[in-house]
């Protein structure tokens, strides 16, 4: 029979907010973002054309996204696709899924160098290139370097790379700072693992589907940050940053650490749901 749109989304809508736990927004949106991919189309369309049917080939690919779907495999794997900061980024179970709230890392260090600065930028463990590539794009004038332990990771960062068009963004594969050019850097940049490895959130939802390596960081969480922060002040310029993405409730940690450091203004963000989420300190 053939498949209406409104209708038959309208039903999945229902399947996936009782099968999944989702809120009704958000399983319309994933019924949505499913079937305009498997029409090829945007999702303003399905809108304007939801009394129509989609086409047999079309339906066939939607229902088969549907059904990973279902299985609790996320949307933007079942896509390859995720938008961060504007723009739409390739992704696979390879990287982690950019999140929402990890662009407020991004507006931070926009924050920090200016239009025209020739900045020397370093992000540490950059999966898909989401945060690097936010900056390197929009200060062309820096020079963004990105590393990542994974070869394919820096795979899916160099075709994003190469899809944006981004020129002054080098990816080099490190395991954290092992391969890190020597140079000094005014701005590093990390959203490293930070969930405790007992965690029982890796168990659950999404991130069932993603790389345990992107996630969870020693019994506390906070192993690699501690890394991190311990060796930033070697390759940071007098009065570079650190900037850090971590757990919400991880901000005093954090702090504490980045002061152990020797770091200089200390302080801790909130993202949009008033949580602590990106924590700095600047070297003095």
């Amino acid at each position: 029979m053939p498949l209406v749109i409104t209708e038959h989304l309208r039903q999945d809508q229902a399947l996936l907010t009782q099968q999944l736990d989702l809120t009704p927004a958000e399983a319309r949106l994933d019924v949505h973002v499913l079937a305009a991919h498997a029409c090829g189309v945007e999702r303003v369309w399905l809108l304007a054309h939801g009394d129509e049917c989609m086409p047999p080939a079309s339906a066939s690919h939607y229902e088969q996204s549907l059904a990973r779907r279902l299985s609790g495999e996320p949307v933007a794997y079942i896509v390859g696709m995720r938008e961060f900061y504007g723009h739409r980024l390739m992704v696979n179970a390879d990287v982690l899924i950019p999140r929402p709230e990890t662009e407020l890392l991004v507006d931070l260090a926009l924050a920090r160098i200016e239009p025209d600065d020739a900045a020397q930028v370093l992000e540490l463990g950059t999966g898909s290139g989401a945060i690097a590539l936010a900056v390197a794009l929009a200060r062309p004038g820096a020079r963004v370097c990105a590393v990542d332990k994974s070869i394919a990771a820096l795979h899916m960062a160099q075709e994003n790379s190469r899809q944006l068009a981004a020129l002054n963004i080098d990816l080099v594969q490190s395991d954290w700072w092992a391969q890190v050019p020597p140079q000094r850097f005014d701005l590093i940049l990390s959203n490293p693992p930070y969930i405790a490895e007992q965690d029982p959130h890796l168990k659950q939802g999404d991130v069932r589907f993603e790389p345990l390596s992107a996630l969870a960081a020693g019994q506390d969480g906070l192993d690699d940050l501690r890394h991190i922060i311990s060796e930033a002040p070697n390759w940071l310029k007098a009065g570079g940053w650190l900037m850090l993405e971590h757990g919400y409730d991880q901000g005093a940690a954090v702090r504490s650490l980045l002061n152990s450091a020797g770091f200089a203004v200390v302080e801790t963000h909130l993202d949009l749901a008033g949580l602590e989420r990106v924590s700095c300190g600047r070297k003095t």
